[in-house]
């Protein structure tokens, strides 16, 4: 049955599998997960200083209650990533084993597969069993993202008035995600060394958002920029100084033969303003 919000009977996350049992799709599903989370957390901090919303990574989300003897892990779809905003992290101090949406109530904001065959299962619209159809009609998530790697491709649906409709790119061929101010789109590039069309998170100004690292890397590129800079000003204040002491030291060099010039003048009985500029006696 489709879950019952009233209903007291109902199963909690920690009465429910957490895993089906079966594999994760290939090596590259958890780096890409974690690339998503890690770029995205800035963000998500700044739109929740409280700190209440969660991330699902390959975690399942309980929109039924199967009737024995289907197993109660057929009542939950398991994206490859999803976000819910305005969610404790945690269930009464402990980890969610999964995301049961009649005792959460809050559907996820986006969901987003990572497709391992050519895309059907995820656009699979068959009632009650189609992926495509259960997001859509029953577990409602804003935003639906199906990425293909093989293809280095993403469609991302939004949901307007219960249906979804299919975001078009914009120029940077990047989806907008408006209430996050992101944007979703490819970036061809390294990884955790791999070389892949990643999924990657963009500002609304086109300005990739880094990852941890990538944030730590330019920090230290800022910091060794700002040393340069501080050593040639230094170099420039001390060159400037020596310069100034040699142009002090030449004038009163100057100063000097000036002056004895003079008294060696007076001293042969010569008036010095009455020679000529050019004559030198020296």
């Amino acid at each position: 049955m489709i879950f019952q919000p009233e209903s007291p009977l109902l199963p909690d996350h920690t009465q429910l599998p957490e895993s089906d049992g079966t594999f994760v799709k290939n090596f590259q599903e958890h780096p890409q997960s974690i690339l998503l989370t890690d770029a995205l957390e800035p963000v998500l901090q700044t739109i929740h200083p409280d700190g209440q919303y969660c991330i699902g990574q390959d975690c399942g989300i309980y929109w039924r209650v199967p009737e024995p003897p289907e197993p109660p892990e057929r009542g939950a779809e398991a994206p490859d990533w999803f976000y819910v905003p305005e969610v404790p992290p945690t269930l009464g101090g402990r980890v969610r084993r999964s995301y049961v949406l009649w005792q959460e109530h809050i559907p996820p904001l986006v969901v987003l597969e990572f497709a391992s065959g050519d895309g059907s299962e995820e656009r699979d619209r068959t009632p009650r069993r189609g992926k495509f159809w259960i997001y859509e009609r029953v577990i409602r998530p804003a935003y639906y993202g199906i990425y293909e790697v093989r293809k280095a491709s993403v469609e991302v649906y939004e949901l307007v008035a219960g249906r979804y409709r299919r975001i078009r790119p914009n120029e940077r061929g990047h989806c907008a995600i408006e209430p996050l101010g992101v944007e979703l789109g490819i970036w061809p590039g390294r990884y955790l060394d791999m070389e892949l069309p990643w999924l990657r998170w963009w500002d609304a100004a086109g300005n990739l958002l880094p990852t941890g690292q990538e944030r730590a890397q330019r920090a230290e590129q800022r910091a060794e920029q700002a040393e340069v800079e501080a050593r040639q000003e230094r170099t420039a204040r001390e060159q400037a100084e020596v310069e100034a002491r040699q142009e002090r030291t030449a004038r009163e060099r100057a100063e000097l033969r000036a002056t004895t010039l003079e008294e060696r003048l007076r001293r042969l009985g010569l008036d010095p303003n009455a020679l000529p500029d050019e004559l030198d006696l020296e």
